[in-house]
């Protein structure tokens, strides 16, 4: 029992003890009265009551009596009621303290003084304390104080009485990993009550509660749609995740509480509001919807879906919409639709019947245009159809193994078979492709069946040209190389012998010139024709325009020369065409197998030079190859390889020839210009002669790339001459042939900043006899740039006229041959002075090479040739050699003042 119960009792006995002793009171001073006289004198005395005091005291005793009967009945009946109150009291006790004894949180009660008057059970559960722990009169410290002790409280006792008191209270944790909220509150009579509730669930809950509520928040913050909930009273959002910020582009605190209408533009909001009435008012309430709104400045289309959520009384209370632009979507989705289209009619009009086959049930699921020619019937009656409802049992037997065989094999598998169509039987070419799904199983075959009828012709054609000559149908160089390594194949270790003949046409080029390419064309036929048949069975080729190859079996060299001198018998007969005769002779080289070599190339190599030496000798001869033009042929590479790498590293050099005008006395200021001349000088050969090395390029094709280096670095430093003096550059006729050679040049005056007009292109006729039309043309595109344009070595070679008539030269530059004959025969000088006259009266300068004496100046300035260059005028040499005469200072290699005359 509790204090407060206990002083109870008490209280109702001293109140009946008070009652009584106040009666008692009350009698003695009536008793008093009766005994006490006072007399006259103011003394007083005891003296016995008289008859009437004595009654009156009876009626006194007897009212006395019955006061005291009426105060015990008093006392009795307080007495009672007290007694009923105390235990009503007991009872109201009980029935509290087992109340508070079954609460789910602890209770401690503390009075004024600090004591504890009252804790219920939960609390010594909750601490695992018992009544024995808590001794009567303890204080709230000194229970807290066994607390600590027992390691129930955490942290200082001041701390702890500090933050109970706080509206939150302080969470608690027990050794055993409980969680205790422990609030205190001030009580109006001083004290002070704690209530001790174990939240360990409840945080527990709490912790996973907040765990699920970020993880959801997570997920519908993170998914790619745009996700939003508003209020059904008043419009406003109420969340917004963050794909609805970007789409918005507004952030979440902008969003929460606005409208539809302040975030949208204003049509687009109240189509919004609208959706949202249809929403609210649906059955169902929820709806899909697509809407096109107008937002930043263009339309995009939204694709929505809105959904009612009710509170406990089944009433709407929220709006959840979630949408998302599909714009791109809807726009990707109209570009795959045309794409499906556009590849469907790709794949109906490609030049193949493709068809394909689902491998799961062997139905055609696809079949365009080209299936109708080879299953002669439209693919519309192919689609779900199988190989055997299609073809007939053999057949389909047939091509059922083959697609097995293609599934099986998992690649690309093609065969090439015949079939029958309206266009009657073609070859086809079908391919088998075996289509996997994600588990790498086989789920389609697709086959396309092409016909290849034209272009397996077609490649026969292309066949025998790749190995023979389309003009007069022999084996070309390709061709006669192969039969000659199988005929050495054939031979070897035999001791047998054969004989390679390379033949050349004479005067081919001339009859082309004259009679047109039709004539000459006309011509190699019908010498094709004779060669065939005097050679009698023997391998005949034609290698080049002009060459062919013949391969002779028999004793060397006596088989050879037989059939060398058949040919030309053969070749001795006229060759008659429109009316016109013509004769062709043959020049022959002969290589000898195996004495002049044991492959093929060397074989051909060697006929080559031997016919080299027999067109140098004479024409229309045979030489048969010795190791004396193996040697030279050796020397001739080895030099090649040199002079390609010369070029590659720089090794060349340009020397450079005054040209002056023609005086009988010429200074200095005679000097016109120079001549740029390629020069080399050999790491181990020396110097090298430009009539080795030159030659050598133009037939090596090397001319073009030093070409191209000399017409750079001529102008380049002619340039920087601070006199603006010529400067003249050869040019080859293989530069016309390859590549762009008037950009070149036009690159090159600009790249190197010299004027065009003292550039001067030196030109042989070559390049107008190898294709007169062309270089005409390029000879005017050059012009037009500004250049000048020379005629080198006039005289020496076919010189027609009619190039001088075609095309207004700027120069023309008489042979030195004529020059060094000055002299010695007038015929010299008689064509010296028809050639000046000549140039004049087309208004052409003329300028006179190999001028080296005296003499030959004074005749040439005589016959008023208006320029001279030679070595009496100076010697080619580095530039340095003239620095005086270009305007730069002199150099301790400069020449002297130049005085001739």
């Amino acid at each position: 029992m509790s204090g407060w119960q206990k002083q109870a009792p008490f209280a109702t006995a001293f109140l009946v003890w008070a009652v009584i002793c106040g009666l008692a009171f009350v009698a003695m001073p009536a008793v008093a009265v009766a005994q006490i006289v006072a007399h006259p004198d103011g003394s007083f005395s005891a003296s016995a009551p008289p008859e009437s005091s004595r009654i009156m005291i009876w009626q006194v005793m007897i009212a006395s009596f019955l006061v005291v009967c009426f105060l015990a009945s008093v006392i009795l009946w307080v007495t009672t009621a007290l007694r009923k109150a105390r235990h009503a009291n007991i009872r109201r006790a009980a029935f509290v303290t087992g109340a508070l004894n079954n609460l789910t949180q602890g209770i401690v009660m503390i009075d004024s003084r600090k004591r504890i008057v009252f804790y219920n059970d939960r609390y010594l559960q909750i601490y695992g304390l018992s009544r024995s722990d808590i001794f009567p009169g303890m204080t709230g410290r000194e229970l807290r104080e066994l607390r600590a002790r027992r390691g129930l409280l955490e942290g200082s006792i001041d701390d702890y009485c500090q933050n109970v008191r706080s509206p939150n209270g302080q969470v608690s944790e027990l050794p055993d990993g409980r969680m205790i909220l422990v609030k205190q509150r001030d009580l109006p009579n001083g004290g002070m009550v704690s209530t001790h509730e174990d939240c360990t669930a409840q945080r527990a809950m709490s912790r996973e509660l907040a765990t699920t509520k970020n993880f959801l928040e997570s997920v519908i913050d993170n998914i790619p749609v745009c996700v939003a909930a508003k209020s059904i009273e008043d419009g406003r959002y109420i969340f917004a995740n963050r794909a609805f910020e970007q789409f918005s582009g507004l952030g979440r605190d902008q969003i929460i509480g606005a409208t539809a209408r302040e975030i949208y533009h204003p049509d687009a909001a109240e189509a919004v509001v609208e959706l949202d009435r249809q929403v609210i008012k649906s059955e169902s309430g929820q709806t899909r919807t697509e809407l096109s709104i107008e937002y930043k400045g263009a339309n995009r289309l939204v694709a929505c879906n809105r959904m009612i959520a009710r509170n406990e009384h089944g009433e709407p209370e929220f709006l959840v919409s979630l949408f998302e632009d599909v714009t791109e979507r809807r726009s990707l989705s109209h570009e795959i639709q045309g794409t499906k289209k556009f590849l469907e009619l790709v794949v109906d009009n490609i030049p193949v019947a493709l068809i394909v086959k689902r491998l799961s049930d062997g139905q055609y699921v696809l079949a365009n245009r080209g299936v109708e020619a080879t299953l002669h019937r439209r693919r519309e009656d192919v689609i779900g159809q199988t190989i055997e409802s299609i073809y007939n049992p053999a057949d389909a037997k047939f091509i059922m193994r083959q697609d097995e065989d293609a599934v099986r094999k998992k690649g690309i598998v093609t065969e090439e078979h015949p079939i029958q169509t309206e266009n009657g039987l073609r070859l086809f070419l079908t391919r088998r492709v075996t289509v996997l799904d994600d588990n790498g199983e086989p789920q389609y075959l697709i086959k396309t069946n092409e016909d290849i009828t034209d272009r397996r012709e077609a490649e026969s054609r292309m066949a025998h040209m790749a190995y023979h000559d389309s003009l007069t149908g022999l084996p070309n160089r390709v061709a006669f190389l192969q039969a000659l390594s199988q005929m050495i194949d054939a031979c070897k270790d035999t001791g047998e012998e054969f004989a390679v003949l390379s033949l050349d046409l004479d005067r081919l080029k001339e009859i082309n010139d004259v009679f047109g390419h039709d004539i000459g064309d006309r011509l190699l036929i019908e010498v094709s024709r004779r060669i065939e048949q005097v050679a009698s069975g023997g391998v005949v080729a034609r290698l080049s325009g002009d060459e062919f190859g013949l391969i002779i079996d028999g004793e060397q060299p006596a088989a050879a020369r037989a059939l060398v001198e058949r040919l030309s018998q053969a070749m001795q007969r006229e060759f008659v065409f429109d009316g016109r005769s013509l004769r062709m002779g043959l020049t022959t080289g002969v290589s000898v197998f195996p004495s002049n070599g044991r492959d093929a190339e060397t074989l051909l190599t060697n006929a080559d030079t031997a016919l080299f030496r027999a067109k140098a000798k004479s024409r229309g001869s045979v030489n048969f190859f010795d190791n004396d033009m193996d040697q030279q042929v050796r020397d001739r590479r080895l030099l090649h390889q040199d002079l390609a790498r010369a070029i590659r590293r720089g090794e060349l050099s340009l020397h450079y020839q005054p040209l002056t005008r023609a005086h009988h006395q010429i200074s200095d200021d005679h000097v016109l210009g120079f001549e740029a001349l390629a020069r080399w000088v050999h790491p181990t050969r020396g110097f090298v002669a430009p009539g080795a090395f030159i030659p050598l390029a133009e037939e090596s094709g090397l001319i073009v790339e030093m070409g191209e280096w000399i017409l750079r670095e001529a102008c380049r430093e002619a340039a920087s001459w601070p006199k603006p003096l010529q400067i003249a550059v050869n040019l080859s006729p293989a530069q016309f042939m390859h590549g762009d050679l008037v950009g070149l040049v036009h690159s090159i005056l600009l790249e190197t900043g010299l004027s065009p007009g003292r550039l001067e292109l030196e030109i042989t006729e070559g390049v107008l006899i190898e294709d007169f039309d062309r270089g005409l043309a390029l000879l005017r595109r050059l012009k037009a740039l500004g250049v000048r344009i020379a005629m080198d070595d006039f005289g020496s070679g076919y010189s027609s006229l009619t190039y001088l008539q075609s095309f207004p030269f700027d120069k023309i530059k008489i042979d030195r041959a004529f020059v060094m004959n000055l002299g010695c025969n007038t015929q010299s000088a008689a064509i010296i002075r028809a050639m000046v006259g000549l140039g004049h009266g087309l208004g052409i300068s003329i300028v006179a090479e190999g001028v080296e004496t005296q003499e030959q100046l004074s005749f040439l300035a005589d016959e008023t040739c208006d320029q001279v260059q030679g070595y009496l005028l100076g010697k080619p040499g580095p530039i340095e050699t003239y620095a005086e005469w270009v305007g730069r200072a002199a150099g301790p290699q400069s020449a002297r003042a130049l005085r001739v005359g």
